[in-house]
């Protein structure tokens, strides 16, 4: 427990203001004084105020402050900013006062900062749309609150530990979905690594525990390695006169958690668990060649593995990144990932939009980075106004792998990885994409549901009685395309709103219903339609008919699911989506700072993820019509809500029903072998005395891969089943499916 000593808190606040000098290393008196100044201001803005830890809230201006100066590298404005970033929310201090004190762009950023924490502050009912695209509008106008705002992130989540869980768990989840992105997306590797590794410290804490000591436990023999490993490389680059640092880095954590996962591997079989960097000292005319001579140096040595071959450097990634990177078979038989870099490109890599913006001028270029930073107003256009799509949209423009193609006369263009031509036909124009039929790609026709390979040239094909439709929204990956087809397809239906709305007036009208406000929205939320537009389209087209309005009707009259009951008292009556033949026992209560009525009684177990007792859970009310969902805490639906509604969480807990069994699948690899089933079966029905409800095993070429569905009463069950059945002879895998 932290406690509290004036003197000691004061020279460490001193400690702590000397450390972010010394990282920011500053190039005038004049920015020294004036950060000084703003420190001065933080100091006494914050004197009473103190953290959950209990520390003096200047602990937490200052690390922001450091990060942005020492891990972004960022200048005297944004470390003032940073030192000053929670002023204007938290005390009584005013924008004019920091104008007036450290002039406009200080207050402009500072006004950014205060209104993105406005957005994403914990006790906020939710992310909406519009307030997302607030913060993607600082993007355009100044870069540099968001990166403030990532150092403001990292140092939080690498406090997170003072918080209650569901707080740590909302944040996490939210860091995961939307900061995580945001820092890859501007070139913060490393920030964008660290931010993944305590999300899931608190997201699957068992998890990162496990990769944590095992990473400790091989940092000798792997050291013994990397040495061996590069001693020929050093040798040989030293006789051809280079200048360079050579030293391996290690994967994040998340990364080989999601290496595991992917590749459904042990921690020991990830090959790829660390890489080898070279960054040498490279004058700017030349460092391209020089690169593919150190490659050629290494390749003198190790055999190059030519599919793990990488040339960023001709290409840059869209967030600024350039290297080379290559895979060489090691002397112990072990596959290795070599980077290379220049001085340069080392610095991009690490600290990504500020770096970049260094080197700009110098390099005249307008890079792939600026033209994101332009296109992410035409994001921000987008006619959708529901929050979850919006954002989900957001993230995947954040986060992708890239493809280059190119025009029918050679203008290269970048788009997604998994881009179809449609996308590529919408990224042209938009009048292009709703009139395409198809393509020819590298000369051959093709359709627009074709997805694009790197370096292929694509020539659209038009008709005039093409128009888009709603299934091409499956066929599209790129939030253009997707804007433009929903555009499109809106006002196609908003054609068929009026008659749509008088059709259903005329049922409501039929069945006795008052055709409300309120009787339509509930009616809307209860099949499962986004807009009123939506729902008047299907009308007309016979999806939605008279009998769903007696349905809805009759089970409001019968079920009473509307209303709410006393808080605390209510157990889940919902329908389960596990698969078990009854719904699970849940207790559930809101949490007190949540916007959740009382005892909203009811809820689904989503079959997303599938939990049963002994996982732990979290409930999600997306809206006041809408029941509980309830998902494991490491769903990535769970996180994707949470990051969402993450005040409409509710705590959830498992209630002790040993009479009730739950649905669970898991699937098993190995080598064939005679007998094999017949032991599986009996240690499920036997050893166990666990119900089958499926059994799928094939066998091919001498090795087996298989699926069953069991009937468990918790998590112990499916734990005992996982270790029984990994102890059997050739069974190489048991897993868990989600």
């Amino acid at each position: 427990m932290y406690q509290q000593d004036s003197e000691v808190e004061k020279r460490e606040i001193l400690k702590r203001y000397r450390n972010l000098l010394r990282v920011w290393k500053p190039r005038n008196p004049v920015d020294k004084k004036v950060v000084r100044k703003a420190f001065k201001m933080a100091l006494e803005a914050h004197k009473d105020m103190r953290r959950k830890t209990g520390e003096p809230y200047i602990y937490h201006p200052l690390s922001v402050a450091t990060i942005a100066a020492g891990e972004i590298g960022l200048g005297a404005t944004s470390i003032i900013c940073a030192l000053l970033h929670d002023v204007v929310e938290d005390t009584e201090y005013t924008l004019d006062d920091i104008r007036g004190l450290f002039g406009d762009k200080v207050a402009a950023i500072i006004d950014g900062l205060t209104k993105i924490k406005g957005i994403f502050d914990q006790h906020t009912a939710s992310i909406h749309a519009e307030n997302f695209k607030k913060i993607l509008l600082t993007l355009s106008d100044d870069v540099r609150v968001i990166l403030i705002k990532l150092a403001d992130r990292l140092h939080n989540m690498r406090t997170l530990d003072a918080l209650a869980h569901e707080k740590q768990l909302k944040i996490s989840s939210e860091t995961i979905y939307l900061y995580a992105p945001l820092a890859h997306r501007l070139g913060l590797h490393a920030i964008k690594s660290e931010l993944e590794d305590l999300a899931l410290k608190y997201t699957e804490p068992a998890v990162y525990e496990l990769i944590s000591r095992k990473l400790r436990e091989s940092a000798k023999s792997r050291v013994r390695f990397v040495n061996k490993f590069i001693y020929p490389i050093k040798k040989a680059l030293s006789e051809k006169g280079f200048h360079f640092e050579i030293h391996d880095r290690e994967k994040s954590i998340a990364a080989i958690w999601l290496k595991m996962q992917k590749k459904e591997v042990p921690f020991e079989e990830i090959y790829d668990i660390f890489a080898v960097r070279i960054v040498i000292d490279s004058p700017l005319e030349t460092e391209k060649s020089d690169c593919w001579k150190v490659y050629s140096a290494i390749t003198d040595f190790y055999r190059p593995n030519m599919d793990r071959l990488r040339d960023w450097i001709s290409i840059p990634k869209a967030n600024g990144y350039e290297a080379l990177h290559t895979t060489v078979m090691s002397h112990t038989g072990q596959w290795v990932e070599i980077q290379i870099r220049s001085r340069r490109m080392d610095e991009i890599a690490e600290k990504g939009y500020a770096a970049h913006w260094k080197y700009k001028e110098s390099m005249n270029i307008n890079s792939r980075l600026d033209n994101w930073l332009d296109r992410i107003k035409e994001m921000i256009e987008s006619p959708d106004a529901d929050a979850l799509s919006f954002i989900d949209d957001v993230k995947g423009f954040f986060f992708l792998d890239e493809i280059s193609v190119f025009t029918p006369q050679g203008e290269l263009r970048t788009l997604p990885a998994s881009s179809t031509v449609l996308d590529f036909a919408y990224a042209i124009h938009s009048e292009l994409g709703d009139t395409c039929i198809g393509a020819k790609v590298d000369k051959k026709l093709v359709p627009i549901t074709h997805v694009l390979k790197n370096g292929q040239q694509v020539e659209i094909i038009t008709s005039m009685k093409q128009a888009p439709k709603e299934e091409w929204l499956n066929y599209v990956v790129t939030t253009r395309a997707k804007t433009s087809i929903k555009m499109a397809v809106r006002a196609e239906k908003k054609k068929f709103a009026k008659s749509g709305k008088d059709k259903l007036g005329k049922w409501f009208d039929q069945i006795g219903l008052d055709y409300s406000t309120g009787n339509i929205k509930k009616f809307l939320a209860a099949n499962n339609f986004n807009s009123l537009v939506d729902l008047y389209y299907a009308v007309t087209q016979g999806t939605i008919g008279l009998k769903d309005v007696k349905l809805f009707a009759a089970s409001n009259v019968r079920n009473g699911w509307l209303n709410f009951v006393t808080k605390g008292s209510s157990m889940g009556t919902g329908p389960e989506e596990s698969g078990a033949s009854e719904q699970p026992g849940l207790k559930i209560t809101a949490d007190p700072q949540s916007k959740i009525k009382p005892g909203a009684i009811d809820y689904t177990v989503s079959a997303c993820c599938n939990p049963i007792p002994g996982d732990e859970v979290v409930g999600l009310l997306a809206s006041d019509l809408s029941p509980i969902q309830v998902h494991r805490t490491k769903c990535t639906k769970a996180q994707e809500l949470m990051t969402v509604y993450g005040t409409r969480m509710v705590k959830v807990n498992w209630a002790n029903h040993e009479s009730i069994s739950f649905l669970v699948d898991i699937k098993l690899t190995g080598i064939d072998r005679k007998g094999l089933i017949n032991e599986i079966i009996r240690i499920i029905s036997n050893d166990l005395n666990l119900n089958i409800k499926s059994f799928h095993i094939e066998a091919l070429n001498g090795l087996t891969e298989g699926s069953l569905a069991l009937y468990v009463k918790n998590t112990t069950n499916l734990n005992d089943a996982v270790s029984k059945l990994n102890l059997l002879d050739g069974i190489t895998n048991v897993t868990r499916i989600n």
